[in-house]
């Protein structure tokens, strides 16, 4: 009977382990890419010291709430594009990235406007005031590459919507080796170049981000393979209702996105009331967590554009067993990576900063780290494939319960009332994302089940 079911599970999902390894590496590879820079970044401004590096940490935890939001409305032509994909319609998936790349633009100025503002909040927020004054300016170098970044994500997301990964992934990696060129260069002033110290990071960061989209523009106006698609999107015409729609359904995925980012940076900020220290080792027990979090996005990702394809098509036995095949991966991956970290917890943060301090809490926050990569992969596969089937509104709902009513709360009461200092934080997030992967499980069983028996009954009437 076993063998019966080892051969009978085997049958159902081996189909789909490679074509959906086969599109998440592009994405895997472009965004640890992005991931590296990330890396490079915090061990270069390491170097300066623990007040730099606390600045960085502190601006990031601030600039990437509207930077998710701007990724979130980016992701909202996925499903879209997918779909029609899916339905072999090359013209409504030209439709579909003009009327994105108009609501990008619009959201865009706007929340430039908005985070520039957030900047003079940043002294009351309870940190030191050498971190808040090192940390303004490159918090605004940031903030300016909102802007050609929205633009760059709008193509990396109808690319992923025609099941292409590979020339975003080419795009992000050049862009990748000219940020990493820069930091080195414009952070410590080497090659002629003057010593900016953290302001390096973050024009090097802002030039990277003007190149990527200017890329990303030439390669759809002059390859081949994009040739039908922009036919259609030149032809097509922007419609306010559509580009407002997608603009709504984007809000609820960077809301999503953004209470869980929120969750991240309420952390830092509790580190940052904790010392200076606590914080310099969240940031690198959070940049290191962050490469192998690159391969849950990656399949999560593949699980959109292959669930949103075979929705698209109405192959729902298809569908299912994509989603829950990459879930497999996801699982085997994460726990591999829990050992990593739980064995090397001791040695990774030396490779950022050499104060003993801070190394040790950093030590104890990969351990905690290690136990919550397999949940924070779980939860993260399903909220991609949750987009497919064009759900976003209750997984929206469903990260505010598990962020802000939960996590949030048990953050605060194991750092300063149970007196468990750092690690306290860090298990807040390991309950959050624990409850995250369970409900969206259940959120996504009970959509395909509802979608699918629609979707048949309705054949049946015709």
């Amino acid at each position: 009977m076993l063998k019966y079911l080892n051969k009978s599970f085997y049958r159902k999902y081996s189909p789909h382990y490679w074509p959906n390894l086969k599109l998440a590496l592009p994405v895997v590879l472009s965004q640890a890419g992005q991931m590296v820079v990330g890396l490079a970044d915090t061990i270069m401004v390491g170097q300066l010291g623990s007040t730099e590096l606390a600045a960085v940490s502190f601006a990031n935890s601030i600039f990437i709430i509207g930077l998710v939001v701007n990724i979130g409305l980016s992701i909202a032509i996925t499903p879209l594009i997918g779909k029609a994909h899916g339905a072999a319609n090359s013209t409504q998936c030209g439709y579909w990235l003009k009327q994105g790349l108009a609501a990008n633009l619009i959201f865009a100025l706007l929340q430039i406007l908005v985070m520039y503002g957030i900047s003079f909040v940043m002294p009351y927020m309870g940190q030191d005031e050498a971190v808040i004054q090192t940390a303004n300016s490159y918090y605004l170098i940031l903030v300016s590459s909102i802007l050609p970044f929205s633009i760059f994500m709008v193509f990396k997301q109808f690319t992923e919507g025609i099941a292409n990964t590979r020339i975003a992934m080419i795009i992000t990696l050049a862009a990748n080796i000219i940020n990493l060129r820069l930091n080195y260069l414009l952070i410590f002033g080497k090659g002629g170049f003057p010593q900016l110290g953290i302001d390096g990071a973050g024009w090097a960061t802002l030039i990277s981000r003007i190149i990527m989209p200017l890329l990303f523009v030439a390669a759809f106006m002059y390859l081949p393979f994009f040739k039908g698609y922009k036919k259609a999107f030149i032809k097509s015409k922007v419609h306010i209702q559509e580009v407002f729609s997608i603009i709504k359904t984007g809000l609820s995925i960077g809301g999503q996105m953004v209470i869980e980012v929120f969750a991240f940076s309420m952390g830092a900020i509790m580190m940052g009331w904790i010392s200076e220290k606590a914080i310099a080792a969240h940031q690198i027990a959070i940049s290191i967590a962050s490469v192998t979090y690159m391969m849950s996005t990656g399949l999560a990702s593949a699980a959109t554009i292959k669930v949103s394809n075979y929705l698209g098509a109405g192959e729902w036995n298809h569908l299912k067993h994509a989603a829950y095949a990459i879930i497999h991966k996801v699982i085997i991956f994460m726990v591999f990576t829990a050992i990593l970290f739980i064995s090397l917890r001791n040695f990774l943060p030396t490779l950022f900063v050499a104060d003993p301090n801070v190394i040790s809490i950093a030590s104890k926050l990969l351990v905690v780290a290690g136990i919550f990569q397999l949940f924070d992969g779980l939860q993260v596969v399903w909220l991609g494939s949750l987009r497919g089937l064009e759900d976003v509104k209750m997984p929206t709902v469903i990260a505010f319960i598990i962020w802000i009513i939960w996590a949030l709360p048990i953050s605060y009461i194991c750092a300063f009332i149970l007196n468990l200092g750092p690690v306290g934080i860090w298990i807040g997030y390991l309950t959050g994302l624990m409850a995250g992967s369970i409900l969206l499980q259940i959120r996504f069983k009970n959509t395909y089940q509802k979608l699918s028996k629609y979707s048949k009954h309705n054949d049946t009437n015709i």
